[in-house]
């Protein structure tokens, strides 16, 4: 992990064209690591990347679509705060991210996971192998307030593990949550789950501590209170939310 998240930060990025179907301007990159592009290719096998070398995705702060409800440029500093909550959490549910110049300025760029375009939620719900990471997800989605849980936003690598993409909208203040995930409404939420949220509260408590001191570089101080009262609440509540009603709960299009 902390490989790649270097090769992120510091390597060279190359783009290799627009991804299709996205609302902002999103290239799939291939960042390699300086000076080593040749050697590293040498000595890769047919149809891999060698080890120095990792597709990303990249989405520029200067290609995000403006948002009424949504600072402007503020799309990509979501994406790495819901990446480090996510870590904080201890529940890894993201891809490695970071926030760094490209060739088209400052923007996310994210480890691009390999999957099926064909498998996303809708595909692989009912499999219980993947049952407390989806659990997982949607506490996640609870306390960052994600507006855009669509069934293509959930993958599952080659390896079967499930990775959460697409977190540009979260963190609002107002109440945004948009998901397809509703399965475990008014389920218990589980204790391991719990532990994990009072750990995490712990730590947003603490101000000079690492989260906190990026928090503060990545939303405004209304947005990190709004957090903490969306993580206190849960936590309060003990369950799943059931969807409110007359409000809109689902992302389109859901897929």
């Amino acid at each position: 992990m902390d490989a790649t998240l270097h090769l992120l930060s510091t390597g060279n990025m190359s783009s290799l064209g627009l991804l299709p179907w996205s609302s902002n301007y999103t290239f799939l990159v291939k960042v390699t690591e300086s000076g080593t592009m040749t050697a590293g290719a040498a000595n890769a096998p047919a149809g891999s990347l060698p080890p120095n070398e990792v597709l990303a995705v990249y989405k520029p702060q200067q290609g995000e679509s403006p948002l009424w409800d949504f600072a402007e440029g503020s799309l990509c500093m979501r994406e790495l705060a819901a990446y480090l909550v996510s870590n904080a959490l201890g529940w890894h549910l993201i891809p490695p991210t970071v926030l760094r110049n490209g060739p088209h300025g400052l923007g996310s760029v994210q480890l691009f996971i390999e999957n099926d375009p064909n498998v996303h939620f809708f595909t692989f719900r009912e499999n219980p192998d993947i049952a407390e990471a989806l659990q997982r997800l949607v506490v996640f989605d609870l306390i960052t307030n994600n507006a855009d849980r669509k069934s293509g936003h959930c993958l599952l690598g080659l390896d079967g593990r499930l990775w959460a993409i697409d977190h540009g909208i979260t963190f609002n203040v107002d109440h945004k949550l948009r998901t397809v995930i509703w399965d475990f409404a008014n389920q218990p939420l589980p204790t391991a789950l719990l532990d994990d949220m009072q750990r995490l509260r712990q730590i947003l408590d603490d101000s000079k501590s690492d989260l906190m001191t990026v928090l503060r570089e990545l939303l405004t101080t209304s947005e990190i209170k709004a957090f903490k009262r969306r993580l206190d609440g849960l936590i309060h509540l003990g369950h799943f939310p059931a969807p409110s009603r007359g409000q809109r709960s689902i992302p389109w299009p859901p897929v």
